[in-house]
């Protein structure tokens, strides 16, 4: 306690009383809180939006390309088919 005075004396004047926050500086915190809120939650949940989509859009885009490469080979298969049936099966017959 003795250094409390010491100290108040030394700084010229009796010890400062400790000032809460009043209902104005708390109501404006409180704004300023929920404004930035306000601001920043649609920004994050369209930027989640965004990342899912283009997760979906990779994952799409992955399954076209295999099945275009299958519908390639496909068609390659049904070529080959279709040669064997039309130019070598009459020469076999001969």
């Amino acid at each position: 306690m003795q250094d409390k005075n010491e100290i108040s004396e030394f700084s010229g004047g009796e010890p400062k009383k400790e000032q809460n926050l009043d209902f104005r500086t708390l109501v404006s915190a409180y704004a300023a809180l929920f404004i930035a809120l306000a601001l920043f939650l649609p920004k994050i949940y369209i930027t989640n939006q965004i990342y899912y989509i283009s997760r979906e859009i990779g994952d799409l885009s992955g399954k076209r390309d295999v099945l275009l490469e299958e519908n390639r080979e496909l068609r390659l298969k049904l070529e080959r088919m279709k040669y064997k049936n039309q130019i070598l099966d009459p020469l076999t017959l001969k």
